[in-house]
C-alpha cells in the first residue's frame, strides 16, 4: 500500500497522515494495528480515486459514499478475499469514515449505512490437556541441563500457557514486571491498557531458574531490562518466540500446528473446562468485550459433543 499511499492526491494523503497520528497518539493502538487500519483506509481512498488497488487492471473512480464502499468490498470478495478479512476491512473502513466525518473531512458518514459483514468464526485449534502436559514436561526436561537457551524457552511456553497473554505482551515484559513472590505479571496490552495476570507454581519455578541462572548467561552490559533476551543479549522479538513455540509443539505427537496464539487459545479453553467463569477469563486475556471471550465456550461445547459422540450409546 506504500505506492498507493504515495499516489493519493495531496488532500487525501494529508487526511491519511492525520488519521495515522490519531490512531497512534490519541487511541494508543499498537504499530501492527495502526498499519492495518491505515492500510485499509489507503486502499479505500485509492479505490475511489481510481487507483488499481485491487489489481484488476480496470480501475474506475467512485464517490466516497456507501455505494463506493460497497463496490470496494465487492471487488475484494470477487478477488477471493475471505469473509473474516472482509469483515475486518469493513469495520476498519467504517472506523475511518466516522473519524473523517467527526473531523470535518466528510460532510456525512457513509460508513454508518454500510451493513457489517459477518465474519466466519472458526473454532481455534487447541492442545488437549495431556498434550499441554507433555509440552511442559519436555520444556522442563530440556531446561534441566541448565542450558540458558533451553531455560529461556521453557519460560516462554510456561508463561504463554499459564497466563494466556499475547506474544507481543510477553516480549514487552521487563524483569520488574514479574512479581515472583505473588506470582503475577504486570502486562501492557492493546491500547496501552495495563492488567495484572497471575501464573502458577510451575511457571514460577521456570521464571526463578531463568532469572537466577539463565538470563545472567545471555544478558550483557548493553542488554535492555527485558525479561526475555536472545543469544546476543537483545530483547526477544515475536518472530523468534513464534519459531520457538512452533518447534516445541511440533515435537508433541499428534498435536496441531500451533504458535503462541494457539497457546493463548489453549489456556482460555482449559480455564473454562476447569470451571473458570467467562468474566474472569475475559479479564485475564485482556479482551475488550465479552463477545470475544465467548468464542471459547464454543470450543468447550464442541469438545463435549465429541466426547458424547464417542461415549454415549445413542449418540
Amino acid at each position: 500500500m506504500l505506492k498507493v499511499r504515495a499516489a493519493l492526491p495531496p488532500p487525501s494523503g494529508e487526511v491519511v497522515d492525520a488519521y495515522e497520528r490519531h490512531l497512534r497518539a490519541e487511541r494508543g493502538l499498537s504499530p501492527h494495528t495502526v498499519r492495518a487500519y491505515v492500510g485499509d483506509a489507503v486502499s479505500l481512498l485509492g479505490y475511489v480515486h481510481g487507483l488499481d488497488v485491487l489489481g484488476t487492471g480496470t480501475p474506475a473512480q467512485h464517490e466516497l459514499d456507501v455505494a463506493g464502499m460497497r463496490a470496494w468490498l465487492a471487488g475484494q470478495r470477487s478477488a477471493g478475499t475471505g469473509r473474516t478479512t472482509l469483515a475486518r476491512r469493513s469495520a476498519a473502513a467504517r472506523t475511518f469514515t466516522a473519524w473523517a466525518h467527526r473531523r470535518g473531512h466528510l460532510d456525512s458518514d457513509p460508513g454508518a449505512r454500510l451493513v457489517a459483514s459477518r465474519p466466519q468464526r472458526k473454532l481455534p485449534s487447541v492442545l488437549r490437556q495431556d498434550q499441554a502436559d507433555e509440552l511442559m514436561h519436555a520444556a522442563e526436561t530440556g531446561a534441566a541441563q541448565r542450558d540458558p537457551v533451553a531455560m529461556r524457552d521453557r519460560v516462554i511456553v510456561e508463561l504463554l500457557y499459564a497466563t494466556g497473554i499475547r506474544v507481543s505482551e510477553l516480549c514487552g515484559l521487563d524483569v520488574d514486571d514479574v512479581d515472583r513472590e505473588r506470582r503475577v505479571l504486570r502486562v501492557i496490552g492493546k491500547g496501552d491498557k495495563e492488567r495484572t495476570v497471575p501464573f502458577g507454581v510451575p511457571a514460577q519455578r521456570a521464571v526463578v531458574d531463568w532469572l537466577t541462572d539463565g538470563r545472567p548467561e545471555l544478558a550483557t552490559d548493553k542488554s535492555p531490562p527485558a525479561l526475555l533476551v536472545g543469544a546476543r543479549g537483545g530483547r526477544m522479538n515475536a518472530t523468534s518466540v513464534r519459531r520457538i513455540v512452533h518447534d516445541a509443539i511440533a515435537a508433541v505427537p499428534g498435536a496441531p500446528d500451533l504458535g503462541p496464539h494457539g497457546l493463548r487459545h489453549t489456556a482460555a479453553t482449559h480455564l473454562l473446562e476447569g470451571g473458570a467463569d467467562l468474566r474472569s477469563v475475559q479479564e485475564l486475556l485482556g479482551h475488550a468485550t465479552l463477545a470475544t471471550t465467548q468464542l471459547y465456550t464454543h470450543v468447550t461445547v464442541e469438545r463435549l459433543r465429541s466426547v458424547h459422540d464417542q461415549a454415549h450409546p445413542r449418540s
